[in-house]
């Protein structure tokens, strides 16, 4: 990652943030302090002190341990979700932005407008009460709509690259379809869906703890941050802790991968950045052509 990116301290913040957080949850078997599974009954409600350092639910289990492998879930639903609703959305998008004409007025005024009149997680939410809990329907029914905004970006930017003149020449020297968008415009394009999959993945990890919350989520015995909020709302007045440490886990998280989103957009834009001589960088303000809009940086 260039210099430049990690001179925010907000973005070095939420880089550790992540970062902390996904190590945690790859290593989760050897970090957690118990057993996520294991009852001690003796011990149930207990706030936090040495040994449980988040306290226990009300089953005894220790409330850290099942954080940490309740990362796990989402972190595999997160980056599920947003796998395969890029996959889905560049496949669609692509069609309709590269060859237009009635094949683009079908899928994007008829299929992607149309499930855009639904909201994302009510169509979540009837796929998985119609199907049952689980991890992999989780997974198909937040990617049935994740794919929409993804197929719209790519859409609009393949519909701006296909009339570069750069595109028109391969295209006028013979190159096949395959090839202009493989070669010559997906790799132009690469940037805003990046910014866009990062912001993505907060959304995917706080619909699947939204998701777990009702009930309708990943099916215990197996921890996740929306199922242990679940399991604490009984408990918010006489043991708040089972509900507040899972609460700053799923903010955290979303925080941290929303900067890392804007903090890319900034870096990649160029109508928001641009490099001066001296070799300082400029921030200019949208729309503006006024010195004083513009912002330098050591």
């Amino acid at each position: 990652m260039e210099k430049s990116l990690t001179r925010n301290p907000l973005t070095l913040v939420s880089l550790l943030i992540a970062g902390v957080l996904l190590l945690c949850t790859l290593a989760a078997p050897s970090i957690a302090p118990h057993d996520p599974s294991i009852q001690e009954l003796s011990r149930r409600l207990e706030g936090p002190q040495k040994g449980h350092w988040m306290g226990t639910d009300e089953l005894g289990r220790d409330v850290l341990s099942r954080i940490i492998f309740g990362g796990r879930v989402s972190f595999e639903v997160g980056v599920s979700v947003v796998g395969v609703s890029l996959v889905v959305g560049a496949l669609i998008g692509s069609l309709a932005g590269f060859y237009g004409g009635a094949l683009d007025h079908f899928l994007n005024l008829i299929v992607i407008n149309s499930l855009l009149a639904f909201p994302g997680i009510l169509l979540a939410l009837a796929f998985v009460a119609f199907l049952g809990p689980g991890l992999g329907k989780l997974i198909a029914a937040l990617a049935l709509t994740g794919w929409i905004g993804y197929a719209r970006l790519i859409r609009g930017e393949i519909l701006k690259a296909r009339e570069l003149d750069y595109v028109q020449a391969a295209r006028a020297l013979g190159a096949r379809d395959w090839r202009l968008l493989v070669v010559h415009i997906w790799p132009n394009i690469v940037a805003p869906v990046t910014v866009q999959a990062a912001i993505g993945l907060a959304g995917a990890i706080l619909s699947e703890a939204t998701l777990s919350f009702l009930g309708l989520g990943v099916p215990p015995p197996t921890p996740s941050w929306g199922g242990i909020l679940n399991d604490g709302r009984a408990h918010l007045l006489d043991a708040p802790h089972l509900v507040v440490f899972p609460a700053l886990c799923v903010m955290a998280v979303i925080l941290a991968f929303n900067f890392l989103g804007d903090a890319l957009r900034d870096r990649i834009d160029p109508r928001l950045r641009r490099e001066i001589p001296n070799g300082r960088s400029a921030t200019i303000k949208p729309n503006s052509a006024r010195d004083s809009d513009i912002t330098t940086t050591d």
